[in-house]
């Protein structure tokens, strides 16, 4: 019974409520009984709405717009009216039951994702995995994970590869394969593998515990909309009263005062608000969203101007090989051991993306890739020599310091370079802003390989359908150059873009955008982002490839690193802007100004206006609830949110 009552305790007492005032109506109208029932409802439901005011007025030491309540209960007891006080207490319970309903219902999107959370997991123990509760897990455990279960953990994979399914934490329905040194985050499904994993974060500190986190501040940060709303209930109570007095001077008809302080309770502004926010957050969570609260959404709402971080954000951060080059087409496989032998053993980003190329396109089999003497050349490249042969991938240098006709390596002459194709290569791939290497093997250069960080899918399409939904201006600010800032943006389709800044100089910039008029979002994902971030009117953080301080510096954070989630992220806090200003002058303040007019009139009575007030409020309960099914227009179930395909 105590479990019933434990899972069902926030309906009980508003359907008994409920019941009562029925039961109290049939007394009232439809039989001659002198005995008042409506006084019971009246009782418990008075009780309750007092007993609450009462505490929230000592909690916040002001008086609240609830007192306005507590006036309209005591005095329609005091002229007798208790059916009209009984409802008027029902309803006001109803109308809190409601908002309390649409809470429950967005924590319980995040509690389905606590439930994802394995009870028990396998942790390293000497030299074997034995199962273990998950309290006893700390940062530093290895923790192994099989086929078919879910991390417990958020860590990195310390051992073996497995294919994950993330939809719980990004949103992005495919499957990741994942390997040695990849990120996994708790509450995910390992579909396919077997890993051991080197915990790093735990508890409140995961994925999970910053969603939660997110859910229940969005409850406090209400927004300006919000604070305008709280700043208009302050007056509304002796705005009220006054007129209330001048009715009753006017008319001497107490009942037209106690209709006026029935229909003027503020409940509808004062949910106005947070039931809209709360929902909104409630329905990005689950799509691997995190909006911190109401300020955001309504400021991401006004947003005009977007600026994008380069690296990272419109592109991937990490570099690939885009295109090659062989002078010779029958020394395709020398071109390629050539590679493997200097790339081999190098750890240089732009060495190991070589070597993934080599393994994933060409099929290359790095076992049968000898070793030799590797050498790194500072700001050219690398050579490695095997016995009395010499490799090298260099850039343009290795060519500026060559003779005119000849160039020379190791005292030996070497034949002149005859054919342009080699100058064309590097001159076209560098105006793209690539890196352009030169490939030689002992006297002669084989060709060329070109490597750049490539863009993000759908980026382009994302920009285009930013433009559908009211963003004017796209911006990318980048610490690189001219030519790479140039050719990015010519192939996102970005028309405006600030080249070799530093970060104070993007927060000079961002400060000249805002003073112009515009409001600006900023999307970054790297520490040097984060003062950008913080500025801006909306900080967006690409959370999953980011760094965790900028995804703390930014108002939201983009959980999986599909950029077109921004799309329904903007169109979502547009939606939820307009539902609540929808709640604010529709249902409460036109509402509340014209059944003030009529109760004033005397067309309505305390019965009367009680029900019109309280439907209002349900209205914007209902009205936000909307938010939790909110639905981008072209979002469909594997999150492929735009209609074009990405070029």
């Amino acid at each position: 019974m105590s479990k019933f009552i434990k899972k069902y305790n926030i309906y009980i007492l508003p359907f008994t409520l409920l019941i009562l005032n029925i039961l109290a109506i049939i007394f009232h109208f439809f039989t001659e009984n002198n005995f008042k029932f409506e006084i019971i409802p009246l009782i418990i439901g008075g009780f309750v709405v007092i007993k609450s005011t009462v505490l929230a007025t000592i909690k916040k030491r002001k008086v609240t717009a609830g007192l306005l309540v507590v006036l309209a209960l005591i005095g329609t007891t005091y002229v007798g009216e208790y059916l009209s006080g009984s409802i008027v207490s029902f309803m006001m319970i109803f109308g809190e039951f409601l908002e309390d309903l649409t809470m429950k219902k967005t924590q319980n999107a995040v509690r389905s994702l606590i439930q994802l959370v394995p009870h028990k997991c396998r942790k390293k123990i000497g030299n074997k995995f034995e199962e273990v509760s998950i309290r006893e897990i700390r940062p530093g455990d290895i923790i192994q994970v099989i086929a078919g279960e879910k991390i417990p953990v958020d860590g990195i994979i310390q051992n073996g590869q497995a294919t994950i399914n993330e939809s719980a934490i990004t949103g992005e329905s495919m499957p990741v394969d994942k390997t040695t040194k990849d990120k996994v985050f708790v509450g995910t499904l390992n579909e396919n593998g077997v890993i051991e994993i080197l915990t790093q974060k735990i508890g409140n500190e995961t994925i999970l515990g910053q969603i939660i986190k997110t859910v229940k501040s969005a409850q406090e940060n209400k927004g300006n909309v919000q604070k305008t709303a709280d700043k208009f209930a302050e007056f509304f109570l002796p705005t009220i009263l006054l007129i209330c007095a001048i009715t009753a001077l006017l008319t001497k008809d107490i009942m037209r005062v106690m209709s006026i302080l029935v229909i003027a309770c503020p409940c509808a502004l004062i949910l106005a608000t947070p039931t809209a926010v709360v929902a909104s957050v409630g329905n990005a969570a689950k799509k691997g969203v995190l909006i911190k609260g109401g300020v955001v959404i309504e400021e991401l709402a006004k947003v005009t101007t977007i600026c994008f971080d380069k690296t990272g954000t419109i592109t991937k951060g990490t570099p690939e090989v885009v295109d090659i080059l062989i002078c010779d087409k029958s020394k395709r496989n020398e071109f390629l051991n050539t590679l493997a032998i200097v790339e081999k053993n190098s750890g240089h980003p732009i060495g190991k993306s070589i070597i993934k190329y080599l393994i994933e396109k060409e099929n290359l089999n790095l076992d049968e890739i000898p070793n030799g003497e590797f050498n790194m050349m500072f700001g050219r490249g690398v050579n490695v020599k095997i016995n009395n042969n010499y490799y090298e991938v260099s850039n343009r240098k290795l060519l500026n310091e060559l003779n005119p006709e000849i160039y020379k390596t190791q005292n030996k002459q070497i034949k002149p370079l005859s054919n342009k194709q080699v100058y064309n290569f590097l001159d076209h791939e560098e105006k793209l802003g690539r890196t352009a290497l030169v490939v030689v093997s002992n006297d002669e250069i084989l060709g060329c390989i070109s490597i750049a960080d490539t863009v993000r899918p759908y980026i382009k399409d994302t920009i285009n359908e930013l433009k559908t939904i009211g963003i004017e201006d796209f911006i990318m600010l980048t610490g690189d150059n001219e030519y790479t800032a140039q050719a990015i943006c010519d192939e996102v389709g970005i028309n405006k873009f600030k080249s070799n800044l530093l970060p104070q100089e993007k927060l000079d910039y961002i400060k000249e955008l805002q003073s112009s008029g515009k409001h600006v979002t900023m999307i970054g994902d790297g520490i040097n982002d984060a003062p950008a971030l913080t500025l801006a009117n909306v900080g967006i953080a690409m959370g999953m490839a980011g760094t965790d301080i900028a995804s703390d510096a930014s108002d939201i954070t983009l959980m999986s690193d599909r950029i077109d989630f921004l799309c329904e992220t903007i169109a979502l806090s547009k939606k939820t802007y307009s539902i609540i200003k929808q709640n604010i002058w529709i249902f409460a303040v036109c509402v509340n100004i014209i059944g003030i007019l009529l109760s004033g009139l005397g067309f309505l009575n305390p019965i009367a206006a009680a029900i019109i007030h309280n439907a209002s409020s349900i209205f914007v309960v209902l009205n936000s609830s909307r938010m939790l099914g909110y639905k981008y227009k072209n979002d469909t179930p594997n999150h492929s949110r735009l209609s074009m395909q990405s070029n």
